[in-house]
């Protein structure tokens, strides 16, 4: 992978051969079907955002897709990821969730098609069909969500194709350095969702203070700590003005000592559900 520039909202990573998807994109989670994501979408297309993240779990796939349509940008300046759900998942299921999402979104093909979460059982043949879904065309690439260590080196030992991204909970409380590492040496690419913790990130002393030096704000500079450490992210906003802070992230840089003080604040505190218990079936959605 290569070192990040983050110097522009246009920013990519090679996530696999010849395709590149942007560092800093729109996630559209708890986004509302109607008005509220498709305006989501529609600022952050304005605002020069070309990567977008939806899933079939969230239940706005169809004005994701229709934001994008009214957009007018041409289909291939654009980055699309969706997700198969739980209960989606096996050989048939992939397959047949994946063509859902498709005609939902109005596309062709999405760049990014993800794993929601690890169900261990199904692993196997959701991922075969994954791969398939790749030949045919239908998705550029493949990754998971959520995958931990355990989960990642499982689905490597078979993959014929790795997964190309790992999108997981990462943010100032919940760093996950080992899976960070790991990614890092594997060509995965690994993405941070609740990247400011749901706003939270305001309310860590180090983190202010950190943001009154540069003039900027703790979910600047919290995304500007995560860009700088190789990690792509999908921060989420429904509100203009958040969308358009979130992306204002390239004026500045964070010395080694603010990066080593932000490392600091790691405590793994989860503000989502656990992997672990998910893929175990203790926790169900």
């Amino acid at each position: 992978m290569d070192k990040p520039g983050l110097r522009s909202l246009t920013d990519a990573v090679e996530i696999a051969p010849g395709i590149r998807m942007p560092r800093l994109g729109l996630g559209t989670f708890r986004a509302r079907v109607g008005d509220e994501v498709e305006n989501e979408v529609a600022w952050g297309l304005e605002l020069g955002y070309r990567g977008i993240d939806t899933a079939s779990m969230y239940g706005n796939e169809e004005g994701v897709g229709r934001a994008i349509a009214a957009s007018g940008i041409p289909r291939h300046d654009l980055f699309v990821a969706t997700k198969v759900w739980n209960d989606e998942q096996g050989y048939d299921g992939t397959m047949a969730a994946c063509e859902r999402s498709l005609d939902r979104l109005g596309l062709e093909y999405v760049d990014l098609y993800l794993i929601h979460w690890p169900q261990p059982r199904e692993t196997r043949e959701t991922w075969r069909a994954m791969q398939k879904l790749r030949s045919e065309r239908l998705v550029r690439a493949i990754g998971v969500c959520n995958f931990l260590l355990p989960h990642l080196e499982e689905l490597m030992a078979f993959a014929d194709i790795p997964p190309a991204v790992d999108q997981v909970e990462h943010h100032p409380r919940l760093q996950q350095p080992e899976l960070r590492d790991f990614c890092a040496s594997n060509g995965v690419t690994m993405q941070a969702w609740a990247p400011i913790m749901r706003g939270a990130v305001s309310q860590i002393p180090e983190i202010t203070g950190i943001a009154a030096v540069h003039g900027k704000t703790p979910a600047q500079v919290t995304l500007r700590w995560i860009l700088q450490h190789g990690v792509t992210t999908i921060p989420k906003s429904v509100h203009r003005e958040r969308i358009a802070e979130n992306a204002d992230v390239y004026d500045f840089d964070l010395s080694d000592d603010e990066m080593a003080t932000i490392d600091a604040l790691d405590r793994g505190e989860r503000l989502g559900r656990d992997p672990d218990k998910i893929a175990s079936g203790v926790d169900r959605f």
